[in-house]
Formats: structure tokens, sequence, C-alpha cells
């Protein structure tokens, strides 16, 4: 069984944010670039609507570790919120389009919560969740990943926010079992979440990459089209751990993070475990 996760916290950080000096940051691969900018674009609307959708049921929880979880999941969520707007303002001024994919975000989770109940609201935080602890759990252990970290301009605030997601991966979903949600629920709510997810970040990147004149070199483009193709991401395992979300008696737990959490608190943070360390 995993081993308990620690207590959940928001930290004091501060991040050296990318300069207009080089356009595409996420080492100067284009594809990737724009992905990781609308993908920043898309965190604070949604991190506003993952702490509207567990706050629903926060009164529900009786559970004294569950509620301290849930506490700690609102802080950190907040704290995420309002790093990646300040880093979405630096790309608006890089020429991203991140004030554009701002307000449709907000307009969509706003069509959203009205065409779906708050269980469904909750269900899909759930979801959501796991795809960002699974996409956070590759950039902390793949070396394909890391390397290409390395190389960005974002290399800190990504780290710190991966590290984060892999802390509290579980707490929407422990929300959700404990206020009764079913697995039927569960499910459905991951399935619609994929769709929407993926289509949205398809056209999104897109409509980015479209304002950027880089794209219009066939052999950068290609290039880059082809990188992102093969970069783990996309890679099988990387869908095998998506798609286990939707097996009877799942939980995100599953994977075990405490020996992955252990390894980059001492690299990440400074002994009293709150202050990110500046080093690249």
């Amino acid at each position: 069984m995993p081993s308990k996760p620690p207590a959940l916290k928001a930290r004091r950080v501060q991040f050296t944010l990318p300069t207009g000096a080089r356009k595409h940051y996420a080492g100067d691969d284009l594809v990737m670039s724009h992905f990781m900018a609308m993908l920043s674009a898309a965190f604070p609307e949604g991190e506003d609507f993952f702490i509207r959708s567990v706050r629903n049921y926060r009164d529900q929880i009786t559970d004294p570790e569950l509620q301290q979880a849930v506490k700690g999941f609102i802080a950190q969520e907040a704290t995420h919120r309002h790093q990646h707007r300040m880093l979405n303002e630096r790309l608006q001024d890089m020429g991203y389009p991140t004030e554009r994919m701002d307000r449709h975000v907000t307009w969509l989770l706003a069509k959203l919560e009205k065409m779906f109940s708050t269980e469904m609201a909750l269900a899909g935080t759930a979801a959501l969740e796991h795809y960002t602890a699974t996409l956070a759990e590759l950039l902390l252990t793949d070396d394909e990943m890391l390397d290409l970290l390395d190389r960005s301009d974002v290399r800190q605030i990504l780290l710190w926010h991966a590290f984060e997601e892999c802390e509290h991966k579980a707490v929407a979903f422990d929300v959700y079992q404990a206020a009764g949600g079913t697995e039927r629920t569960r499910v459905r709510a991951m399935r619609i979440a994929t769709v929407i997810f993926l289509v949205e970040m398809v056209i999104q990147t897109v409509r980015s990459m479209a304002r950027d004149r880089a794209s219009y070199n066939p052999r950068r483009l290609l290039r880059s089209l082809n990188d992102f193709r093969k970069s783990p991401l996309l890679s099988a395992e990387t869908r095998r751990r998506i798609a286990a979300y939707t097996r009877p008696g799942f939980h995100p737990n599953d994977w075990d993070s405490t020996e992955l959490l252990d390894r980059w608190s001492k690299e990440l943070f400074d002994a009293d475990g709150t202050q990110l360390i500046q080093a690249q």
C-alpha cells in the first residue's frame, strides 16, 4: 500500500519568468512552446473551477484528515492560479494569446457548469486532476522531459507545479467518493473531460501557432510536429496511465508517489520545505 502522504500546504515561491529575448522558451521547440503556453493559459480559470467543485462538498466531509487535505488542496490550487497568471502575462507580452485563451476557458467552464450538476463538476475535477497528475509525474520522471525542462525558461514553475499536483492528486477523487459519487458518473466524467481537454488543446495550440511566423517555415514546423508526436506526452505508457482511470476500483494512489516526492522535495525546496531553491 502507498505510504501516507505528507500534509498539504501552499509554499512561498518566486520564479524567474521567460522574457521576450527568446520566443520559443520550451527548449526552442515551436509546437511544445505553444502547447505549454496554452496549457498554462488554461490553468488560472481551471484551478478556480477545481476549487469551486471541491468547495461545494467541503461541508459534507467528516473525516478530519480529508478536511485538512481539502484545505491544503485549495491553498495550493490558489497559489497555482496566481503564479500562472503572472506567467501568462509574460507569455502574452511574448506574443502568445494567453488572454484570449483565459477568456475562452472562462466562457467554456461557465457553460459547462450550467449544463452539468455539481456532482458531475466534482467528478470532472477528479478526472482532470488525473490528467495533471499523470503529466506531472511524467515531467518528474522522464529523462527526455527533464532534458526539455533543463533547456526551458519555465523549468522552475513547471517542476514546482508538477510536484504539488503529485502531492494532492487524490484529494478531489477522495472528496468525490466521500460525497457518495458513483463509479458510473466517475467514468462518464472522465470520458467527457478527455474529449473536451484534447479537442480544446489541439484547437487552441493550432490557433496560437497560426499567429507565429515561425509556424510558416515548413521544415521547422514538420520537424517540431514530428518531435511532439514522438514526445513522452503521447507515449503508450502515458496513454495507459490516463486510461487506467476508467478501470473499476481505480484510485490515484495506485501509483505510489512517495519516493518521487521525497526525491524532488530535496531538490526543489529548502530544509523547511517552503522556499523554492533557485537552481538552474
